[in-house]
Parts: C-alpha cells; structure tokens; sequence
C-alpha cells in the first residue's frame, strides 16, 4: 500500500494542516479577495496568499515566486521528510511535481522592466520559466539523485503527479517521493482564461444555475509518499482523455465517467464505499454540466462539495490541493465534510447533485473511510483520485 503522510499546504484557506482544517469546515477564506493587481482596471475575486514567504537561496534559474511557495509547503513536512530519508540512497528519492505557470510571474516584470528601461533586469534568468524548475531547484536543494520532473497538464497536473509518485514506488524506481504540486497567480494566465470568457468577478458558484465562471488562486501541496504506514493511503486513481476539444470538455461526461470507474476499479471500492466527493466544480458552464452527468451516474448519492470557492482554482496546483483538502477530512475527529459554498440555486438543466450543506457530518459513526477527488483539464486531460483512511 501506498501511504500519503500529512501535507504541507498553503493556499487561500491558510498555511498548514490545522489552520486549513478550521477555515476549510468555516467556509472561511481569508485569502479570497477583489483585487485588479493582475488585471488593471478590472477587479477579480482571486484566491491570494499575502502572508511572507522564504527567501530561498538559489541560482538565478530557481528564483521564483513559485519556488519561494513550494518552500513555504516543504517547510511543513521537513522534519518528517528527515526522518524518512534518513538511511536512504538520494537516488531513490523522487521529487514529481504539478505546474503551469513555474516563474511566469518573473518574465512579466522582466519584460516590463525592458520595455520602460530598455533591457532585461540584471537578476532575470529565462529558466525561471521552465516548467521543471520547481522539482529541479527542491532536488537540487535536498541533494537527491532520483527522478525530478514536473507534469503541466493544465488542471489535472498534480492530481497526475500523484499517480505518477504512486507508480515510480509500485515500480521499484523510488522508495519515497515527494508529490504534490504549485502554482502562482499570474497576469498571464489570467488574461488566457478571461480570453476564454470563463473567470468571474464575484466568488465561483459551482453548480448554480447562476454560474459564470471561475476564480484563479494560488498555492502548493506537497505529500510525503511512501510504504511507510500512515494515517491514509492513495488506493486508487484513474486517467484518461476524451480529446473532445482543446479547452471544453465533453459533453456527454465519458471521459470523466472512464476516470472515476478505473479508479474505483483500482481501489476495488463501490459507490457506496466512498463517503465523500471533492468535484473539480469550476464553476463554468460547461464543466458543471459534464461533470454533474458523469458524478451522478457512478456516485449517486455520495455527498459532494467543489472547494474551489475557498481556494480560487489552483491550476496546476489544484489537484494536489485538493487531495490534501480530502486527507484532512478524511483524518477529522469531528466527522466534517468539507462545505459547498454556493447561492443555493440549482440549475434544472445538469443533474442533481447532493452537495455538501454548510455543518454536515458524515453520516457513519467512524466518519469519511474514502474520499474520491477529480480533477479535468484542457483537451479532456481528465484523472479522478481515491484517498482511504487507513
């Protein structure tokens, strides 16, 4: 079995397990803000983080915004991190990460700082940009030698790096990875999603018939993965892609329904054992309407809830954050399932769900025993992931 040992996470909900789990079960989001900072003249509801972040100490090629949060997350699993590598050969620790931005944020100023001066800041490197830069700068920074990659597959990205952790362990490549994912908010991506006519300006309302689009965040998690009993495991995940079209999903649901039935498939877990289910929930049109068909067809009946109203839409990130959000409920002593925060106005065209009630508890005295999260990306890049309480 394949264990996930307590997340570091920093996201709008907070930095750390405990302060996430306290506002996750408030539905309350300090870091879900109006702010035209990357969009001049048009304010949106972003999913910020404004507490400090660490200096890291690298070459130019690593100094990013992205980086300084990937450090705030590892921070949090250091001392456990110690402890499992210790004894261990470097070539056998695997760092699998999840982005889409990496340091877009750097290249903005940098070509700002060109087109009002003339030429690029002295401290700006391109690699800053490349996409691998958050798993090369973190092995590079513990002194490993195993498998470091990032996976950019838009939205399904870290929920994939899991798999993909996951699979160099069940392999034999790895006997600890470092898995999760980070992503920073940038002019850029937010100009690319607002070309598509899908952010909104006020809070997401996943599922509303009132919808209208998403909210972009910001933030990284990042699980210790091992053979090493923990307090949860990953039993089960499922991939696939509908290649329906290069940003909408299709329409029908199948490529979402062919990833939650392999990974209930690999779990070797029914509908009726899964006892809570995190929905990519984007708060589109067009995401909603599939994902409400395939959800309600596999897991009827399961209760369900999109965090994506507390954290903004993580990106890259969002797959990993929201596989953490599932280990906290999985592990809460209270039994509580993780709100969905919405206007309460269902849309009659896309089917039912039973969403989660601000309160709710789960309905079994031992609480949530497996948690399944989905996340769907651009071209029907789709994965669904299974967490058990172990």
């Amino acid at each position: 079995m394949i264990y996930l040992h307590s997340p570091g996470l920093i996201c709008a909900l907070g930095s750390g397990v405990d302060t996430v789990r306290e506002r996750l079960f408030a539905a309350d989001s300090p870091g879900m803000d109006v702010t035209d900072r990357y969009s001049p003249g048009r304010p949106l509801m972003l999913g910020t983080i404004t507490e400090a972040l660490p200096a890291i100490a690298a070459p130019p090629q690593h100094r990013s915004r992205n980086n300084a949060l990937l450090a705030a997350a590892f921070a949090q699993i250091d001392v456990p991190y110690r402890a499992q590598s210790a004894g261990l050969d470097p070539a056998r620790i695997a760092v699998v990460l999840g982005t889409s931005t990496s340091g877009i944020v750097e290249g903005e100023v940098a070509m700002a700082a060109r087109d009002a001066d003339g030429a690029l800041p002295a401290g700006y490197h391109y690699g800053q940009q490349e996409l691998g830069s958050p798993a090369q700068w973190l092995a590079d920074e513990l002194g490993l030698a195993g498998p470091a990659y990032c996976i950019s597959t838009a939205c399904s990205s870290s929920a994939k790096a899991l798999a993909a952790g996951a699979r160099l362990i069940g392999t034999g490549v790895a006997d600890l990875v470092i898995a999760g994912g980070v992503d920073t908010l940038a002019a850029f991506t937010i100009a690319g999603f607002s070309a598509l006519e899908s952010v909104s300006a006020a809070r997401c309302n996943p599922f509303s018939r009132n919808r209208n689009g998403i909210n972009i965040g910001e933030g990284a998690a990042l699980f210790l993965m091992s053979r090493t009993p923990s307090q949860v495991a990953l039993t089960g995940w499922g991939e696939s892609s509908d290649g329906h079209h290069v940003s909408a999903p299709a329409p029908d649901g199948s490529g979402a329904k062919r990833a939650i039935a392999a990974a209930l498939a690999r779990a070797g877990k029914t509908a009726d054992e899964i006892g809570y289910v995190n929905l990519h929930g984007t708060a589109t049109r067009q995401n909603d309407a599939m994902e409400s068909l395939a959800v309600a067809a596999l897991l009827p009946g399961v209760p369900a809830s999109s965090t994506k109203p507390l954290t903004g839409h993580t990106l890259g990130a969002a797959g990993a954050i929201e596989a953490a959000l599932c280990w906290i409920t999985l592990t809460d002593a209270d039994r509580r399932l993780p709100p969905h925060v919405w206007d309460g106005d269902a849309d009659p065209d896309i089917a039912p769900l039973p969403l989660v009630a601000p309160g709710t508890r789960a309905g079994t005295r031992a609480g949530v025993g497996a948690a399944l999260s989905t996340s769907f990306a651009f071209g029907g890049n789709n994965i669904a992931l299974i967490l058990e309480r172990t």
